[in-house]
């Protein structure tokens, strides 16, 4: 076993077993454990726990990127203060100026990448399980028995089987099932991560950050994202199309309620969330949660006791 195989072992195990026990809860249930519909279930319902365990490393990494995009003008600023300065003086201070930035903002720009790669071994792993059982009719590192991996293998979703990929059934003239169930999820799956980049480009977005060279990156990305699935997806098996397709509604879902319960100060989403909190006049006890502003109460007076004619005359007298 290779190194890289040696680190993915454990997390295939895992993912293999929250495969299989949903496959046995759909064939309690009723639903033959030879049948497509029940292998994709079963990958929906891997899809669903995988990420919903994934949901504090994402909300760790939407609030570091969230930080970065804000201190992007700040950071523009200092780079253009030493453009086209390539002395080794100007190159400390620049520096020196960027970490202070990063210190004083609290920002790590390694930040919002550790969340992803901490991801990258559980998504290789579940690809890695459904690829190994789709393509290779293999068994498994544990609960992925051959027997299983032969039922996955030759489980057939609306007359597609889970092993087939849109090229290989374009050259060899079928079946066509194939090409309409793989052509429909690739669009899916473009569309759906289109959707995804599109909220965070048009609405969570402050006038500043639009103005740096960061959303320049993000447009492209909202372009180059959905072309990749478009021309990976017909080289992949259905069965590992299945768990992308899912993960990317998982995803697009995710976003909008981050965008809209979490929004990027000064952008679109965060204005909207202020006029439906200020519609349910909830907007100022929100922002002292949300931005930790203390506002100032106005100091309680004494109150002025009356005085008697007496008194205030002997007062008068002084």
């Amino acid at each position: 076993m290779d190194f890289i195989g040696l680190i993915l072992w454990p997390i295939k195990w895992v993912i293999e077993l929250i495969l299989v026990a949903f496959h046995s809860m759909w064939t309690f249930f009723g639903l033959d454990p030879d049948s497509g519909i029940t292998w994709v279930l079963s990958i929906v319902g891997l899809v669903i726990v995988v990420r919903a365990a994934l949901i504090p490393i994402f909300v760790r990494q939407i609030k570091s990127q969230r930080r970065m995009l804000e201190v992007a003008p700040q950071l523009k600023k200092i780079q253009d203060k030493y453009k086209g300065k390539k002395d080794q003086f100007s190159r400390e201070a620049m520096s020196r100026e960027t970490m202070e930035l990063y210190k004083r903002t609290g920002t790590n720009p390694l930040s919002s990448c550790l969340p992803l790669l901490l991801q990258m071994p559980i998504f290789f792993g579940l690809f890695s399980v459904l690829n190994d059982a789709s393509v290779k009719d293999q068994a498994g590192v544990g609960a992925m028995s051959q027997e299983l991996a032969d039922s996955f293998a030759n489980a057939v979703f609306l007359g597609a089987p889970l092993n087939s990929t849109f090229i290989n059934a374009m050259n060899a003239g079928g079946p066509w099932q194939v090409m309409v169930v793989a052509a429909v999820m690739i669009v899916l799956m473009t569309a759906s991560q289109f959707i995804t980049q599109l909220q965070i480009v048009s609405k969570n977005m402050s006038p500043e950050t639009k103005a740096s060279p960061m959303f320049r990156q993000q447009r492209i990305l909202l372009y180059l994202l959905p072309l990749v699935f478009a021309f990976s997806g017909v080289a992949f098996p259905l069965g590992v199309m299945f768990y992308w397709l899912v993960s990317n509604f998982w995803t697009m879902g995710q976003q909008f309620v981050v965008i809209r319960n979490m929004p990027t100060p000064g952008s679109e989403a965060a204005r909207a969330r202020e006029a439906r909190l200020a519609k349910k006049g909830k907007l100022v006890v929100e922002e002292k949660q949300d931005s930790a502003v203390a506002v100032e109460e106005p100091k309680k007076t004494q109150r002025q006791q009356p005085m008697g004619k007496t008194r205030a005359k002997k007062q008068g007298g002084k």
